[in-house]
């Protein structure tokens, strides 16, 4: 049976980051089932199973988003065909930790959707992208509006096919008044409450003035966080964003508006990205196991390469799976370091021909040389209920931290 209060209480009286066409669609659905004038059918329609990541042969991952965007889906998402901010975020983080994966496609077709848990997924990607450092690209195939755009907007590059729309930068909420009906239903509501807003925005009364401030004030701030991330990825003035007035823009419209980089398909995109790839592996020299390695005791920055020797010849398939390999090995240190608040720029590393096992004793050096070196290992070790001593990590900073001190 569908859950009608659920399916109310995330459409009514919450903002919403979705298209307007999409949402009059919702409303012209959803409003007469949900007010009683007509049934939900109980059919036995297979759920929509929505598209898996796929990996073509060059290691590029397609993460579809695709759908209207929810929060959490649970159950609704296999019968409706919606896509989680969860969902896309675990399929994003897969990839991005995949050493067979070199970089991230976001394939998007969807209207937008809900506000919560937007804005933690486009954290969530910034985040992955400067630890993993693999490029992600995106293409509106054929829609990303509102907050499907805000997801496509975080990409280093974004397509948009020649029909395909993009835009839609706004916020809207939805309050539904049914004191009419009730009124003819011979239906009245009495709410008994503490607190002067406890029952503002509630379906069977009319929208109060204070109701509706508080409201707007919400969709206010909501909107000016909104376009003050696409201004700063599309590297647009915000008034700019602000003046496109939450319009939908197609194709070339969309380049020339700066909200888009190209028009191109999901093919087209794909086959720039796989030249990117390949132009990009060319710059990281292949180098001989024998290098040295130096610290600057001034900064305690990652070690620089002291000397080199003659490169060392390899087949090309051997390059790449090794190269491959170190950098997701590279990530992973990178990753585990951010959380000891030491950064590692991951693809600055291997471009120097930075060794992982260097960088993990760089990591220890540079919490060695802080005052409180030992705590800071300590708090971001295994659980307390195992002894610290059993970390050689743990014992080896400590060691270190010691010689310092002495």
């Amino acid at each position: 049976m569908t859950d009608l209060p659920h399916v109310a209480a995330r459409l009514y009286g919450t903002p919403l980051m979705i298209a307007r066409a999409k949402l009059d669609v919702i409303l012209g659905v959803l409003a007469p089932r949900l007010a009683g004038r007509m049934a939900f059918p109980m059919g036995d329609e297979d759920p929509i199973e929505a598209p898996d990541t796929q990996v073509t042969p060059d290691g590029i991952a397609i993460i579809p988003v695709m759908g209207s965007l929810v929060n959490r889906s649970s159950y609704l998402g296999a019968a409706s065909g919606l896509s989680s901010y969860s969902d896309i975020g675990e399929d994003i983080e897969a990839a991005a930790t995949d050493p067979n994966v070199r970089a991230i496609l976001l394939d998007i077709d969807s209207p937008g959707g809900e506000v919560g848990g937007l804005f933690d997924l486009v954290d969530q990607i910034q985040v992955i992208r400067s630890q993993c450092g693999k490029p992600i690209w995106a293409v509106a195939d054929e829609a990303a509006l509102s907050a499907a755009y805000a997801i496509g907007c975080v990409a280093d590059r974004f397509y948009v096919t020649q029909t395909g729309e993009v835009g839609s930068v706004g916020v809207v909420a939805v309050h539904l008044d049914e004191s009419g009906a009730d009124s003819q239903a011979g239906l009245t509501w009495s709410f008994i409450h503490a607190g002067a807003a406890k029952v503002d925005g509630n379906s069977h009364q009319p929208l109060s003035d204070t109701a509706r401030a508080t409201l707007q004030a919400d969709v206010d701030a909501l909107y000016t966080r909104f376009i003050d991330l696409v201004a700063k990825c599309r590297k647009k003035a915000p008034d700019a964003i602000r003046a496109t007035e939450a319009n939908v823009y197609r194709g070339d419209q969309a380049v020339a508006m700066g909200l888009a980089d190209k028009v191109g398909t999901l093919r087209v995109a794909l086959a720039d990205l796989g030249a990117t790839l390949a132009r990009n592996s060319t710059r990281f020299p292949v180098l001989s196991k024998s290098k040295e390695f130096i610290m600057s005791e001034q900064t305690g920055d990652i070690p620089v390469i002291a000397a080199a020797q003659q490169p060392v010849a390899e087949p090309t398939a051997d390059i790449e799976q090794r190269l491959r390999a170190e950098y997701s090995e590279i990530s992973t240190i990178a990753a585990q370091a951010a959380r000891l608040g030491v950064t590692i720029d991951a693809t600055d590393a291997l471009a120097k021909g930075i060794k992982p096992e260097a960088l993990r004793r760089s990591v220890l050096e540079q919490l060695a040389a802080r005052a409180d070196a030992a705590d800071v290992v300590v708090a971001a070790s295994v659980p307390a209920a195992k002894p610290v001593t059993e970390s050689p990590i743990v014992r080896r900073a400590r060691e270190a931290a010691s010689r310092h001190g002495e």
